[in-house]
C-alpha cells in the first residue's frame, strides 16, 4: 500500500462506463481517482464498465495507475464476484485498490483482500448503521488504508432528515475519525458535497471536515478538487507561524515556552508539525 493513498485529500469520481473522462480526471489536480462501477453504472451497463475499464487502465502510465481506485459494487449484489475478478486483473496492472461500498463486516473486506492480492488497498465506505457499528473491525481488517463516510445512504439507512448544515450527523463524523485513530491509520474521508455549482457550499463542508479530524473529501465533479485543496492545504500564514513555533520552542531546548504571550508545549507542536507536513504534502502535488 502506497503512502499516496494514505496521505491523499482529493478523491474524484469518474464513471467507469466513461473512460474517456480519466486523463482528464487525472490531470484536475486530484490526489486519487475513483473509477465507479456502483451507483454511476447502471445494471446493463456493468458488464461493459468492466473491460471499458481494463482497456483504459492499459493506455495510462504506472504514475496514473498509483492514483487510481475502483468504487466496487456491494457483496450482496449480483455484481460482486464478477466485480472481484476484474478487479485482480486491474490491481495486477498497478491500480492503487479498490473502495468497498456499504461495507459493514471484516469478512467482506477480507474476501476482497484475497481475491485482489496483498497489493492492493482498501478504502471501507462506512454507509450504513451496521457499518457504523462495526466501524473498529473495519479499520482493522487486512488492507484497509483509509476509511469513507458515505452520509447520504447513511442518512437514507437510518431513517434520518438531515438539515442543510447536516448537524444531526456530526456524531457519525466523529465516530469515523476516533474509529480511524484508534485504529492507528490515516484520517478517515469525508462524504460528496452533492451541490456542484456552489463552490461556497464545498468550501463549507470542506472546512467542517478538516476541523472534526478528516484527511479529505469525495468528490464529484474536478471544479470541487481546488476548493477542497485551498480549505485543506495550509496557507503562507499558517505555514510561516508553524514554522515559528517549532523554532521558539527549539530554542527553548524542547520545553514550554511563551512565543507572542501564549504558551508553547508540546500539543502546539504536534498541531505545527502537522501544519507542516500538510503543507509538505501540498507542495509534492504542485510538483
Amino acid at each position: 500500500m502506497s503512502d499516496l493513498l494514505a496521505q491523499a485529500c482529493s478523491f474524484l469520481f469518474v464513471p467507469a462506463t466513461h473512460p474517456e473522462r480519466l486523463p482528464k480526471a487525472l490531470a484536475s489536480g486530484t490526489d486519487m481517482v475513483i473509477a465507479d462501477w456502483e451507483d454511476a453504472v447502471a445494471p446493463a451497463d456493468k458488464e461493459h464498465a468492466h473491460s471499458a475499464l481494463l482497456e483504459a487502465a492499459a493506455l495510462l502510465d504506472g504514475a496514473q495507475r498509483a492514483r487510481l481506485l475502483v468504487r466496487i459494487n456491494a457483496e450482496g449484489t449480483p455484481w460482486f464476484a464478477a466485480d472481484l475478478q476484474a478487479l485482480a486483473q486491474l490491481t495486477a496492472l498497478g491500480l492503487a485498490g479498490a473502495v468497498i461500498p456499504k461495507a459493514e463486516s471484516a469478512q467482506t473486506l477480507q474476501t476482497v483482500a484475497q481475491a485482489v492480492g496483498s497489493r492492493a488497498a482498501l478504502v471501507a465506505l462506512v454507509e450504513s448503521v451496521a457499518g457504523l457499528a462495526a466501524i473498529d473491525a473495519l479499520a482493522s481488517a487486512p488492507q484497509v488504508a483509509r476509511l469513507a463516510f458515505g452520509h447520504l445512504d447513511f442518512q437514507v439507512d437510518a431513517g434520518m432528515a438531515c438539515g442543510p448544515d447536516e448537524a444531526e450527523l456530526l456524531p457519525m463524523r466523529m465516530a469515523v475519525v476516533l474509529a480511524a485513530r484508534r485504529a492507528g491509520m490515516a484520517a478517515p474521508i469525508d462524504g460528496v458535497t452533492v451541490d456542484t455549482k456552489n463552490p461556497e457550499r464545498m468550501a463549507a463542508d470542506a472546512a467542517r471536515a478538516r476541523r472534526m479530524g478528516f484527511g479529505g473529501k469525495l468528490c464529484i465533479h474536478p471544479a470541487q478538487v481546488a476548493v477542497l485543496h485551498a480549505t485543506f492545504d495550509p496557507d503562507e500564514a499558517a505555514v510561516a507561524q508553524a514554522q515559528r513555533v517549532q523554532q521558539a520552542l527549539l530554542d527553548a531546548g524542547g520545553g514550554v515556552c511563551v512565543l507572542d504571550g501564549r504558551m508553547v508545549d508540546a500539543p502546539v507542536l504536534a498541531q505545527a508539525r502537522q501544519t507542516l507536513e500538510r503543507h509538505a504534502r501540498a507542495q509534492r502535488r504542485l510538483r
